[in-house]
C-alpha cells in the first residue's frame, strides 16, 4: 500500500541508503533535514530539527510512517539530548496522526550492565511510544557499510595499524549485520501488520569478536594484523588510543568503547519469518563496503 514515509536522518548513514530504496519501493519520502538546501538524495527534502519541536509539525503532517534514525554519539550528554529529541518527535508525530514510527536502536540483553550508549538506545525505544504512537523497534549491532562509525573504526584500524594493541573489550561477541539486510529489514516492516509496535533483532549470519572482525577485514584485503593482548587497558585509555590512530571524535571514541565490553548478538529471530530471507556474511559485507569506498573516491 502506497504511504507518505519521513526519513529522519536522511542523509546519514543509514537514512541516505533506505531513503532511496523507499521511494524505488513506489512510497512518497519526506527526507528531514536541517539543512534542505543542501540535500541531495532521494525523496523531497523537507526542514526539521528533533531538538526544535517547533520545526517537526509541518515535516510530520500527512506522514504515514516515520523511520527515526537520529542519536548524539558525539555528544558528552547524548543520553539527554536523544531523550528530549525522542519525547519531541513522539509528541509531534502523535499530534499529526503518524500510524507508526520504526526506529533503529542497539542489541543487548538489558541486565543492568547495559553500557550508557545502549541504555541510552532502549530509553529511546520507550520515549518515541510515550505520546501513544505505535513504535516498531528493529535492534542492531556493527552495522558494515561505507560512510559508517563502528565500520570505518574497523578498516582505519586495519589501514593504520602494523599491529593491534588488544585490551580485553576485543574478545566481546557481537553480530554484524551489512548495510543492505539492515535496509532490507527496516524496509520490509514499513507496513507489515505483525510489525506493528513490536521489537526485533537483526544481525547478519555470524556472530564474532571484534578482533576476528578486525582480522576478517584484514585478510580481506590481503593484509595480516598480529595482536598483542594488553588486559589492563582501561576503556579510557582505550578511548584516546582509539582517537589517536582514527577520525573519530575523542566522545564517540568514548561512547562506542563503553559499549564494546557487552556482547550485542541475535537471540529473537522472529524478524526472518515477517522478513524471509538470507543474509550477506561478514566477508562479503566488508569487500561491499570497501567497493563503495571506492567507488565514492
Amino acid at each position: 500500500m502506497h504511504k507518505t514515509v519521513l526519513v529522519t536522518g536522511a542523509s546519514g548513514f543509514v537514512g541516505s541508503h533506505l531513503a532511496r530504496a523507499v521511494v524505488d519501493a513506489g512510497h512518497d519520502v519526506r527526507a528531514m533535514t536541517r539543512r534542505p538546501d543542501a540535500y541531495t538524495g532521494a525523496g523531497t527534502p523537507v526542514p526539521g530539527d528533533v531538538d526544535d519541536p517547533d520545526s517537526l509539525a509541518a515535516a510530520l503532517a500527512g506522514v504515514d510512517v516515520a523511520y527515526y534514525l537520529v542519536h548524539s554519539l558525539d555528544s558528552d550528554d547524548f543520553e539527554g539530548k536523544d531523550a528530549d529529541a525522542a519525547i519531541n518527535f513522539g509528541g509531534a508525530a502523535a499530534e499529526a496522526g503518524v500510524e507508526r514510527i520504526i526506529y533503529l536502536g542497539g542489541l543487548g540483553v538489558d541486565n543492568g550492565e547495559l553500557s550508557a550508549h545502549l541504555r541510552s538506545r532502549r530509553q529511546v525505544e520507550q520515549l518515541l511510544g510515550v505520546a501513544g504512537v505505535p513504535v516498531t523497534v528493529l535492534r542492531a549491532a556493527v552495522v558494515v557499510g561505507h560512510g559508517g562509525i563502528s565500520w570505518e573504526i574497523t578498516r582505519q584500524l586495519v589501514d593504520h595499524l602494523p599491529a593491534m594493541i588488544t585490551p580485553r573489550w576485543v574478545k566481546t561477541r557481537t553480530q554484524p549485520i551489512a548495510l543492505e539486510d539492515v535496509v532490507r529489514y527496516l524496509l520490509g516492516v514499513l507496513d507489515h501488520p505483525d510489525a506493528l509496535g513490536q521489537v526485533f533483532e537483526i544481525g547478519g549470519p555470524e556472530v564474532l569478536r571484534y578482533i576476528d572482525m578486525l582480522k576478517r577485514a584484514a585478510k580481506v584485503q590481503g593484509k595480516r594484523i598480529p595482536s598483542v593482548d594488553v588486559p589492563l587497558l582501561t576503556p579510557g585509555l582505550s578511548s584516546g588510543w582509539l582517537a589517536l590512530v582514527t577520525d573519530v571524535d575523542m566522545a564517540t571514541a568514548r561512547n562506542l568503547i563503553d559499549s564494546m565490553t557487552n556482547e550485542v548478538i541475535v537471540r529473537d529471530h522472529s524478524i526472518e519469518r515477517l522478513v524471509p530471507g538470507p543474509t550477506i556474511g561478514y566477508d562479503e559485507a566488508v569487500r561491499r563496503a570497501l567497493e563503495a569506498r571506492a567507488a565514492a573516491s
